[in-house]
């Protein structure tokens, strides 16, 4: 059922019925002109209500039509919308919950609107690359003002109705009704009177699109509008374009502003940024999909967490879940480490407050949350415990050893390991159906991505659990098979190996992180090896040497962390610090240091050009996801481009590296890589492509 009607009265009930949240697919939007019509033949029927079911008015566009021939199928959505403009009884949309896209497009067309409080609007499609192609653009600004309208449509951002009802002059809700409750009662009364009035005074009914829209500033109101997008909204080109169109509204009949809005539209569609932004859009929600565990999957139930060791990670993932209103316990060896890790948990929080992120209650209801302890038994009653130590596989043992002796019976016992094996983790158990990964990325507080690691013996109910705390703790979870590095670190092996080559072959490491900050990650991997700390990939390597030692790797990266410069938190890395800023000062030692080394080698420098770093660094990330791909490791290869946007800093408007290695063609991709297998400096036998992307590229396919 896409759209249900009623008749109460001499008032029809349309509501949309089209779950999660009523998306205006082909269905849905027939039965919407369908009941407009039967409301009209219907002589006992004087007006009619448009409102959604469940927890939505609608949401807009329905997802899964998203690039298929019925998303523009007739009636679409601009038809309905003159439908629901033409018809000869009045219309009246009662909105609650969420109205947003094309679910307010829809509003916006109704003779009438009442909201319930509590009501999230918004015009969200600059955030898939894209400006509102039903009218938004036109038809807020005239209802709204149009800087509120323009604030709104180039943020994306949601705002309550309630917001909106005060605004001076606003017209969007002619009515606010006492609650979600008794909406749908106050929507028939506003029907009823409205019907009753314009039978006896015979006025037309308004129509949005008959309000002025004027900006008393004109020209200087826009340019300053450019000005502050451009600098907001750079690699996008949507937000710019948001405010030609507003600014058309106000210049133009709206016909033509209607037209001209259209046609920014249908170009924005073929943009590769647009593309990249609806891929992730729907990579997102895919990723929290296994194939193999059901939705209806249990889940067990996660009251209270514990959390093993209060240092960087251990601190930063206790902060989620306290801020999901889940208590936390937190172990430890010492009371000293104990107290430094609480105290860097009060501080970040603090400093919330003080910038006003964070109320002061909600502060201390998240710490009273918080306990502390140094002893085991303390934790035995957890449902869900992380083990956040030391990256050494006998520091793991020594925990998972503990806490299969004193854990409960079904507690989840997760490791937050970035690279070991989590199947020997969990054979340290008797329970390994209960061990899964939960990786973290640092900090842990702030970063979005979580690599949930499904051991050999990982049960779905778990897999199920995890995923939905995930949720709750507002991360993007991708799930990831065991092998060294999982999916994120295993790739950015490859990266920063291809870093250090581009070092003895002539490259400064400023050179290397501005032409791939320039192609739109936000650090290069010299940057970003001193935040992450270059003692921890040293340690990584050293571990290589021993495990592989046909591996091939530059030696400079070691010989900066014998000379001590770890990073950001010694002061000096590759680059000079200075305390209390981040900013990355270039050290001349640094250089000559490569360069005594490149000389020790017998190598002679050449200039090597911004398009072959980039090629290099971002390649290499694309043929080590084609092997992971291939054995299973990740499930899709959309899983890989969110673990690259959320947990590594690729460029969004480049959609991730799969995404991006599509854009490009894969067999340009490959014709690259046989360039580099060419380098004697390199390492050719990394750049044979793997199995999957020859194929792929072969037949002409993507990824």
């Amino acid at each position: 059922m896409t759209a249900e009607y009623q008749v109460h009265g001499d008032v029809a009930v349309i509501t949309l019925n089209n779950p999660p949240v009523n998306g205006l697919g082909l269905d849905t939007r027939r039965a919407i002109v369908a009941g407009l019509e039967q409301a009209e033949e219907d002589p006992a029927v004087k007006a009619i209500v448009l409102t959604g079911s469940g927890k939505a008015f609608s949401g807009g566009a329905d997802i899964r039509e998203f690039g298929t021939p019925k998303s523009i199928q007739e009636p679409n959505l601009l038809s309905v919308i003159a439908r629901v403009e033409k018809t000869t009884k009045p219309v009246v949309a009662a909105v609650h919950s969420v109205a947003m896209g094309g679910g307010l497009e829809l509003a916006l067309g109704a003779h009438y609107r009442i909201a319930a409080p509590g009501a999230s609007i918004a015009l969200p499609e600059v955030k898939l690359g894209l400006i509102p192609g039903a009218g938004g653009t036109q038809r807020l600004p005239r209802v709204l003002g149009v800087e509120a309208a323009l604030n709104m449509i180039v943020s994306g951002e949601p705002v309550k109705s309630e917001l909106l009802a005060q605004l001076p002059g606003q017209k969007l809700f002619d009515r606010m009704a006492a609650s979600v409750e008794s909406l749908l009662e106050e929507a028939q009364a506003l029907a009823r009177e409205v019907a009753a009035r314009h039978a006896a005074d015979g006025t037309p009914f308004p129509l949005v699109r008959d309000l002025p829209c004027r900006h008393k500033d004109g020209d200087a109101y826009f340019q300053f509008a450019r000005n502050m997008v451009k600098g907001m909204a750079k690699n996008f080109p949507a937000p710019l374009k948001c405010v030609d169109a507003v600014e058309a509204a106000t210049r133009r009949k709206f016909a033509e502003g209607m037209s001209f809005e259209r046609e920014i539209f249908i170009n924005l569609m073929w943009t590769p940024e647009c593309r990249a932004l609806r891929h992730l859009f729907t990579a997102e929600r895919a990723a929290s999909k296994i194939p193999d565990v059901p939705a209806d999957t249990p889940r067990r139930e996660i009251r209270r967490v514990a959390v093993i060791g209060a240092g960087t990670m251990g601190g930063g993932i206790s902060m989620n879940f306290l801020n999901a209103g889940i208590p936390v316990t937190i172990l430890e060896t010492s009371q000293e480490a104990l107290d430094r890790g609480i105290g860097v948990m009060r501080k970040n929080y603090e400093a919330q407050v003080g910038k006003g992120k964070l109320k002061q209650d909600k502060y201390e209801q998240r710490m009273a949350l918080l306990s502390s302890t140094l002893s085991y038994d303390d934790i035995k009653d957890a449902d869900l415990v992380i083990e956040a130590v030391f990256e050494e596989l006998g520091v793991k043992e020594s925990v998972f050893r503990r806490l299969d002796e004193v854990m409960k019976p079904g507690a989840i016992l997760a490791s937050n390991t970035s690279t070991l094996d989590l199947n020997k983790i969990a054979a340290f158990t008797r329970r390994p159906q209960d061990v899964v990964g939960l990786h973290f990325f640092s900090p842990a507080n702030v970063m979005k991505l979580l690599e949930v690691v499904r051991g050999e013996a990982t049960a779905k109910d778990v897999m199920a659990t995890v995923m939905a705390v995930a949720k709750k703790i507002k991360k993007v979870a991708v799930v990831s098979g065991v092998c060294d590095g999982f999916i994120g670190n295993r790739m950015i092996e490859q990266y920063s190996r291809q870093a250090g080559f581009l070092l003895d072959e002539g490259c400064t490491p400023e050179q290397v992180d501005k032409a791939i900050e320039k192609f739109g990650f936000a650090m290069g991997p010299f940057r970003m090896g001193d935040l992450a700390g270059n003692d921890i990939g040293w340690a990584i390597r050293k571990r290589r040497y021993q495990e592989y030692p046909e591996l091939k790797y530059s030696k400079t990266a070691d010989l900066l962390c014998e000379q001590g410069r770890f990073g950001q938190k010694v002061g000096k890395g590759w680059y000079d610090y200075v305390p209390g800023k981040r900013d990355a000062i270039p050290n001349a030692e640094v250089v000559q240091m490569i360069e005594a080394h490149r000389q020790a080698l017998g190598i002679t420098p050449r200039k090597i050009s911004d398009e072959e770093i980039v090629q290099r660094l971002v390649f290499s990330l694309v043929n080590e996801a084609a092997h992971i791909l291939e054995e299973g490791i990740a499930n899709k290869a959309s899983d890989i481009d969110v673990v690259y946007i959320f947990g590594y800093g690729f460029p969004v408007h480049r959609g991730g590296p799969l995404n991006y290695a599509n854009e490009v063609g894969l067999f340009n991709v490959v014709q690259a890589m046989k360039r580099f297998q060419r380098n004697p400096l390199d390492d050719a036998p990394f750049w044979e492509p793997a199995p999957l992307l020859a194929r792929l590229a072969a037949e002409g396919q993507t990824f």
